[in-house]
């Protein structure tokens, strides 16, 4: 598999993974529906789920499609990046608690609270040294391409990678919110799921471990 097909398939992976994260709000999406009693509910949720997620990796990768026009620094900025990642995975793994500021926001505004949840699990964070190694991926002429042009082909993907990785998300959340609703119900997460923060830590760790080891 080449460096392209394998960083795309990260993007992927870690969507699916944090829709199978219950951190990223899936549960609330059933509850949202048993609470109104209206099967509707749960596909708003999760709609409003997904639109935060996205918004959240924007919120994040945009800034650094800017950055990379100043190609001669790529390594630079692509380094800085892995080590906020890692700094940030070694901080969940001391730091287990989820931030008190979530439970503040009321379940009627699901994307705002899906917003803030990624923002503060260093979901959009996590995908910034995987869009890097993509935009390293693609092609420039001889001399670069023209500053306007590069940073348009960054932002492009930039979008790309934010709507890859936000609807592995809510497929994989989806799937497991639907299930929860129509089939297992609420006994299910009590008895059968399992807490993916220490999982999740660590993931920073590689992945940015990773990003160091493949600056270039």
């Amino acid at each position: 598999m080449n460096t392209a097909a394998s960083l795309w398939s990260a993007v992927v992976v870690s969507g699916l993974y944090h829709g199978v994260n219950p951190g990223m709000g899936w549960p609330l999406a059933v509850s949202a529906a048993l609470m109104a009693r209206k099967t509707g509910d749960l596909y708003k949720a999760l709609a409003a789920l997904a639109a935060g997620h996205l918004l959240a990796m924007a919120a994040i990768l945009f800034p650094f499609s800017a950055l990379m026009v100043l190609v001669e620094w790529q390594v630079q900025i692509q380094t800085g990046a892995a080590l906020l990642v890692i700094a940030l995975g070694f901080y969940l793994l001391i730091n287990r608690r989820h931030p008190r500021f979530l439970a503040r926001v009321p379940p009627s505004r699901l994307a705002l609270w899906s917003f803030l949840a990624a923002m503060a699990h260093g979901a959009g964070l996590m995908l910034v040294p995987i869009y890097l190694g993509i935009c390293g991926t693609l092609e420039t002429d001889s001399g670069h391409a023209a500053a306007y042009s590069l940073m348009w082909n960054n932002a492009t993907a930039a979008l790309a990678v934010a709507l890859a990785h936000t609807g592995a998300m809510v497929l994989a959340g989806g799937a497991i919110a639907v299930g929860v609703y129509y089939w297992l119900g609420l006994r299910f997460l009590q008895k059968s799921w399992f807490n993916l923060d220490l999982i999740w830590a660590l993931s920073l760790i590689i992945v940015g471990l990773i990003a160091l080891l493949t600056a270039h």
